[in-house]
């Protein structure tokens, strides 16, 4: 039996995203009961294109090979922070992400890019519209946030997308460690 390990394909955010992004949590989570919300380290946050799950090892250079081949294929491209945003809903809560503009045609050429080269090494692409969204807190006790007023716009930083990423996601109980496996350049 083959050991395997959970992977994702993202793009990192540049240090100044990850930076306000943390302020931005650190100030809603006085806004809220302690613990009613699970906030995502600011090192830990990314624009997540593809999730892939559970992967032989025996198949990260194939995807690592397939991811260059999409890259190859594209310039890179800028993104920008843009609003916030509850998954289902802001009334009732379960994800809070921060929202993501700017060249979203690129970035949903490139995940379906993904999707195709990722299906004949046995993945199906996804049926579900892609939502290019930063998680940047889980809620643990909805009932604690019902009401909370959340911000209504984020600085418009800009998140340049150079490379993509092919990510280890370990789980343990202090939250994910990720260890990037493969890098992959977009053109310039």
């Amino acid at each position: 039996m083959q050991e395997t390990i959970r992977t994702f394909i993202a793009i990192q955010l540049p240090q100044d995203v990850q930076d306000y992004l943390g302020i931005l949590t650190n100030t809603l989570s006085d806004q809220v009961p302690q613990r009613s919300v699970r906030w995502v380290k600011p090192d830990r946050m990314h624009l997540t294109l593809r999730f892939i799950g559970e992967t032989e090892k025996n198949m990260l250079p194939a995807v690592g090979k397939a991811l260059d081949e999409v890259a190859a294929q594209y310039q890179m491209f800028s993104l920008h922070l843009q609003g916030f945003g509850c998954f289902p809903t802001c009334k009732r809560p379960r994800v809070l992400w921060a929202g993501v503009d700017g060249d979203l045609e690129s970035a949903g050429r490139l995940k379906e890019d993904i999707d195709a080269a990722l299906t004949p090494l046995g993945w199906e692409a996804e049926n579900r519209p892609f939502q290019p969204h930063l998680t940047i807190g889980r809620v643990k006790d909805s009932q604690a946030v019902a009401g909370q007023s959340w911000p209504a716009e984020l600085s418009a930083l800009p998140i340049p997308a150079n490379s993509i990423h092919l990510i280890e996601s370990e789980l343990t109980p202090g939250g994910p460690i990720y260890t990037i496996r493969h890098s992959s350049r977009l053109l310039p």
